[in-house]
């Protein structure tokens, strides 16, 4: 029976590990700081984001990276982007040398707008790059949790690996599929945290289902378009990792960037809704390394420079919406 390491006690970590746990499976966690690590093993729980949901027996948290993920045939990285390659850094020295390594969170970083998987090839030996994937589907974990049905893709240019990996985290309730288009897979995750919020605004304001429709369409064809100018395949952006995860994270009431985008179209600012929000928006971080990338590969992605425009730049919403749909019209 293997051994999984999971890095991050995010709402999503806490999930994977105990849905592999589950399987009688163990899983180290690693948790930032001894205090973390010594509550969450005295509730048996994760209290702050998923309260109510045992650990499995399997399943233990220490503060230290060496425990956690010693002797590790997997290790899953899931923790926000923003501080993605710092904790990498943190447990590099303690990651055994023939793990496969999972990327499991959406975003791109923002001060150079590359994706996960690039960001830990930046940040280990070259002998170990050759085993890295990124998870990536319409995985809300709030339902996966409760055993509800799910889907998701493990990507990697390593066909191995990726299988390696889809036997571990396979469950009889969460199906997954593997992909050798890593860029693909990581962009279709990434990017629609933006498009969701956008989604989030139509909702606010009461727009209607058709013009829901358009965001999400239109929003599809924008994160196509700089995936493909990335190096994806376009087509793995009809699947699990693209529009399914488009369409689950812009109509969800658990998806935190729509909730994040609902809140914009009642008038509140963007530093009060974060002040407030205990887990992350990936898509708020993720835009500021989306318009980089896009401006640096001559990219056009109208959706995203709204939100952008809205968030950083404090331009009204009114009149970012109409400068969205005053654009001239064109060929779809």
């Amino acid at each position: 029976m293997p051994k999984v390491g999971v890095v991050g006690t995010t709402s999503w970590g806490t999930t994977l590990g105990v849905i592999i746990a589950r399987r009688g499976i163990d899983v180290g966690v690693w948790a930032r700081t001894e205090a973390e690590a010594a509550a969450l093993e005295a509730a048996r729980e994760n209290t702050r984001f998923l309260p109510g949901v045992p650990f499995p027996a399997s399943l233990s948290v220490s503060p230290s990276p060496r425990i956690a993920l010693h002797g590790a045939e997997l290790v899953l990285i899931v923790v926000p982007s923003r501080a993605f390659r710092a904790n990498v850094r943190r447990v590099r020295d303690a990651l055994p040398p023939r793990a496969i390594l999972v990327s499991a969170t959406k975003g791109l970083e923002m001060d150079t707008g590359k994706r996960m998987s690039e960001v830990i090839a930046d940040e280990l030996p070259p002998g170990m790059r050759d085993r890295v994937c990124a998870l990536s589907g319409p995985n809300l974990s709030r339902e996966i949790i409760h055993g509800k049905p799910a889907s998701t893709v493990v990507a990697s240019e390593n066909a191995d690996a990726a299988r390696t990996a889809q036997r571990i985290i396979n469950t009889g309730r969460f199906r997954v599929y593997t992909n050798q288009d890593i860029v693909g897979v990581e962009f279709g995750g990434a990017l629609k945290n933006i498009i969701a919020l956008a989604a989030g605004v139509c909702d606010g304001l009461n727009y209607g289902d058709n013009a829901k429709a358009a965001i999400i369409t239109r929003g599809l064809a924008e994160i196509g378009r700089l995936a493909k100018a990335a190096g994806a395949n376009p087509f793995t952006l009809a699947g699990l990792a693209g529009m399914g995860d488009l369409i689950a994270t812009c109509s969800s009431a658990l998806s935190r960037n729509h909730y994040f985008g609902s809140r914009l179209a009642k008038g509140e600012t963007p530093q009060a809704i974060r002040a407030s929000m205990d887990n992350v928006t990936e898509g708020v971080d993720t835009i500021a390394g989306a318009i980089m990338l896009a401006e640096r590969l001559g990219i056009e992605m109208p959706i995203a420079q709204a939100m952008h425009s809205v968030i950083f730049d404090d331009v009204p919403l009114e009149r970012a919406i109409s400068e969205l749909l005053e654009r001239a019209p064109r060929p779809e």
